[in-house]
């Protein structure tokens, strides 16, 4: 099958095709003339009505690229701090792209309950129905950044699944199988596995 995702984070991809190439399925960026969509997000405090309006978006831009050997997938997911009330939470990559990583650090400095968790919902289009997935990964914040990989907050969360590294010091396999996004993903593979017999 082909799998069109429509994200303008590349990291997602790769992540994406990780998980769907072993089984044959291919997974593209949607690109128009070139570049990646944008999309116009509902302001809402959860990220799977952010997904279905990504979604609907989605559907109107691709149009006529769908059809029964491909599907498509869209994606939205978030970081919920306990002790900032679940913020930046549908705000993350707004949130981190004006204040970045040093300002998450910044206003969680001296605070004790370091608990967060990464979710992910996932809609994926296919054969003229949508049918929603949903991640979780729960963690902490960590004191200081560490790690060269992954993207995002990354370098700054680790999760309760890990040896006490960062998802960032995770090789791309170890994050996969136990991130947020991962673990819809997974579910949505087996969605489209067939029936054992």
């Amino acid at each position: 099958m082909r799998i069109i995702f429509v994200t303008s984070n590349r990291g997602k991809v790769s992540e994406a095709r990780g998980i769907f190439a072993p089984l044959g399925h291919a997974v593209e960026q949607f690109l128009k003339d070139g570049l990646t969509p944008e999309f116009s997000e509902p302001q809402s405090d959860g990220i799977e009505e952010v997904t279905i309006s990504k979604m609907e978006q989605a559907l109107m831009m691709v149009g006529r690229e769908v059809d029964e050997n491909s599907a498509l997938l869209v994606e939205d997911a978030g970081l919920f701090i306990d002790s900032l009330g679940g913020f930046p939470g549908p705000y993350s990559s707004y949130v981190e792209e004006k204040i970045g990583l040093d300002g998450i650090l910044s206003i969680m400095n001296g605070e004790e309950n370091r608990y967060a968790e990464f979710r992910a919902v996932i809609a994926f289009h296919y054969l003229g129905q949508t049918h929603i997935f949903r991640g979780k990964c729960e963690g902490s914040i960590d004191v200081e950044k560490k790690g060269e990989g992954g993207f995002g907050y990354d370098p700054i969360f680790v999760p309760s699944d890990s040896d006490g590294r960062t998802c960032a010091e995770l090789t791309a396999e170890e994050k996969s199988s136990i991130s947020h996004r991962g673990m819809a993903l997974n579910k949505l593979l087996e969605f489209l596995a067939p029936p054992s017999m």
